[in-house]
Parts: C-alpha cells; sequence; structure tokens
C-alpha cells in the first residue's frame, strides 16, 4: 500500500501473510508494515466517488495499485583478456598465494584491443531479454548501473539504441558504484508499481581497470571489468518477487575509497590567457581508485549484515528462509565474515570472485547469471542480495527469482 508521498507498495510475501493482515508502506530504507489493514488494497481520488470535485490540494492519495515485479531473465557478458595473479606478480611485488589468501581472488578479466564496456552491457542484455522472451521493442526502461560509463553524460541511450529499443524508452545511468544493481533493482520495482511500467532492464557493468593504478599492489590486484543484467517485469500483486530492500549512504566514508576529478597541467591551448577570466584553464580527469581497505573491511563487515538483517525483518522472514546468500563480490574474508554473522551455510553463499575479481556494479549480476544457467538458483528459490562500496554506499534487497 502507498504512504502519503503516493509511493508504491510491495505485497507481502505469502507466506507471512497468513500470519498477520499488514499495510506496508515506503521508509527511506525500505517498507514499513502497520497491523491491522489490508495488504493489498490501495485507495485513490481517481477512484473514489465525488473525486471529481477534490482539489489538488486534497486529491494526494496513491491509485489503486496491485502491481508486482518480478526477475525473470538474466544476462552476463566478459572481456576475452584474463589476467592471472601471476601476470600480475610480473608487474608489482607479489604472488598467487599473497593475493589469493587475502582476497580469494585468482584472475580477472580486462578490456583490451576493440573492446567496450557498451558492447558487454549491450551482450548481457540482449541475453537476459532471450530468457526472458521479450523483445526490446517492448522494453520500457533502461536502467545502467555503472561508475565508470564511456561517455561522461552517460552509455545507457547508447545501449538502448543498440538493443534496438524503438518505441525511445528512457534510458539513463545510475552512479553508486559497488552498490548500483541493488539500487537499480529497487529503482525498477518504483517505476513498475508507480508508474505502469511492464518491463525494466536493470544493468550493472563497470571496467575499474581503467582507473587501476597498476603500480598500486593495494588495488590492481582486486579489481576487474564485467557486465550483467536482469530483466524486472511486472506481476499481480500475489507473485510479487521483491519482497523488502534496505538502502544507505555515508559520505563521511568516502575518504576511505574514492577516484576523485583532479586537475592537470595548464591547457596550452589556452595558455595564460585564463588569467583574464580569474581561472587557469585545465585539462581535468579522475584519479585512479584510493583505497584505505582495512577501513573498507570493516565496513562491510559491519554495515552489510545489519543491512540484510533489516531488509529480512522488514520482509517478515528469517535467515533460514533464505536460500541463497549473494553478495558484492569484493574480497572472499568479506563475503565468509558476513555470511559468519548471519549463520549461512557456506553451501548456500554465491561466489564467483575467484575467477572474475571486484566488477563493481557488474558483480550481482554476473554471479546471479552464472548460478541461474548452471541450474544452482531455480525459480522460487529467494535470494538475499547487498551490495557495497563507494560513497559510502550499502544496500540489501530480499528477492525471489522467476
Amino acid at each position: 500500500m502507498a504512504n502519503a508521498s503516493g509511493l508504491f507498495t510491495p505485497v507481502v510475501p505469502s507466506g507471512i501473510r497468513s500470519r498477520f493482515s499488514a499495510s506496508v508502506g515506503i521508509h527511506r530504507s525500505g517498507f514499513w508494515f502497520s497491523e491491522g489493514v489490508s495488504t493489498r488494497r490501495v485507495l485513490c481520488a481517481s477512484t473514489v466517488e465525488g473525486a471529481e470535485n477534490i482539489s489538488p490540494s486534497q486529491s494526494r492519495v496513491p491509485r489503486l495499485s496491485n502491481r508486482g515485479c518480478k526477475l525473470v531473465g538474466c544476462g552476463s557478458a566478459v572481456p576475452s583478456l584474463q589476467i592471472s595473479n601471476d601476470d600480475l606478480a610480473k608487474i608489482v611485488d607479489t604472488s598467487d598465494e599473497w593475493i589469493s589468501v587475502r582476497t580469494g581472488i585468482r584472475n580477472r578479466r580486462v578490456l583490451s584491443g576493440k573492446d567496450s564496456l557498451n558492447a558487454l552491457a549491450v551482450d548481457a542484455a540482449r541475453k537476459a531479454l532471450e530468457m526472458a522472451e521479450v523483445d526490446p521493442i517492448d522494453v520500457d526502461l533502461v536502467l545502467l548501473c555503472t561508475s565508470t560509463p564511456e561517455d561522461l553524460f552517460g552509455s545507457a541511450p547508447q545501449i538502448q539504441k543498440a538493443l534496438g529499443c524503438k518505441n525511445n524508452p528512457l534510458a539513463y545511468d545510475i552512479t553508486a558504484a559497488c552498490s548500483g544493481f541493488v539500487l537499480g533493482l529497487v529503482s525498477a520495482a518504483c517505476y513498475i508499481r508507480g508508474g505502469g511500467f511492464n518491463n525494466v532492464l536493470v544493468i550493472g557493468a563497470d571496467a575499474l581497470s581503467r582507473y587501476v593504478d597498476w603500480t598500486d599492489r593495494g588495488t590492481c590486484i582486486l579489481f576487474g571489468d564485467a557486465a550483467g543484467a536482469v530483466l524486472v517485469q511486472a506481476c499481480d500483486g500475489e507473485e510479487d518477487g521483491l519482497f523488502a530492500f534496505d538502502m544507505h549512504s555515508d559520505g563521511d566514508g568516502q575518504r576511505h575509497l574514492n577516484a576523485s576529478i583532479k586537475g592537470n597541467e595548464v591547457d596550452h591551448a589556452l595558455g595564460s590567457n585564463g588569467s583574464v577570466l580569474g581561472f587557469s584553464p585545465k585539462i581535468s580527469s579522475y584519479s585512479c581508485i584510493q583505497m584505505n581497505g582495512k577501513e573498507v573491511f570493516r565496513f562491510a563487515c559491519r554495515a552489510v549484515p545489519q543491512s540484510i538483517e533489516s531488509a529480512l525483518e522488514k520482509a517478515g522472514l528469517s535467515g533460514s528462509s533464505i536460500d541463497w546468500l549473494l553478495l558484492h563480490q569484493a574480497n572472499q574474508r568479506i563475503i565468509d565474515a558476513v555470511a559468519s554473522r548471519l549463520e549461512m551455510p557456506s553451501e548456500r553463499v554465491i561466489s564467483n570472485l575467484s575467477n572474475y575479481g571486484n566488477t563493481s556494479a557488474a558483480s550481482i549480476p554476473l554471479a546471479l547469471d552464472e548460478a541461474v544457467r548452471s541450474g544452482k538458483v531455480q525459480a522460487g528459490h529467494t535470494i538475499a542480495a547487498a551490495g557495497f562500496g563507494a560513497g559510502l554506499t550499502w544496500g540489501s534487497a530480499i528477492v525471489r527469482w522467476g
């Protein structure tokens, strides 16, 4: 049910509805529940008798809605060039053992030659559409979750064009680093439940290798490039597959993980003429990734399980009802620590970090796609997914596949 702001409401999972009847609204970090009200009835000024006589200031009541959303297709794509730990040992003072013990990473894929991030994103999106049996012409929205677009003004419209979405659906970028895909899923649900959209492509794609200092063994060992996509589709509220979410950010933590803007040398084409205007013309760019690994590790091990626990509470679910734990693939030690905190056995934790490294916004959909196509994740399985990273941002979502 919608709250006073007119936003959407998810339907409580069927397994919980038998225990209580609740109204559901939107809190800044997820859904809230209150006892004693029907779970699915949402009133609207346009459906209330005499609504035509209500003034605009009195008609801010949400429309009737019984829409849910579900994840029906996924796909992924990675560059052809593979860089192993042994390869990195030829560049910096490190070794396969040093990297694998501390991170769990053994290989990563890196864009090279004529590869492009847009091409990876298009490939992943096409695979998701094929699995969902949805034609590109029926896509209503493309959300590209990335911090490394191939155009400063955003790459989503180019992906929309390449897919052949002929009805010119809205396409735009979401920048939230490694939390981006989770934010994209929640955004897709908002458009479907509150805006009447039917098919939303959520793509996570990043090429952090372009912003890595390859002489810094503390960061160059971590990152890889990839793209992953999921098609989120409208459905009846009874089939709703997004049970709850929890999202946060803390700008104070930006000092621990960033790639900030920097000014380079004076643009010689302008020389000193800029002094007339009161500034020194410079060619700007972004710095390489700067990270305080210990602080980021502490942050993730503390904040991520808290976020998942909060989302589970909002959904009325316990950890034992979760089939799979799917975290942003940043460091195996973080994944293990969060799983331990949540008392999640290792056989129910999805991880492909060893093969790809940290692929930022692509890591969750990439791991999900592999798990679905291998038969590990099946229709009806419930997944606790969480992203965390630069910003600092973090968030989790409790979803059902299929």
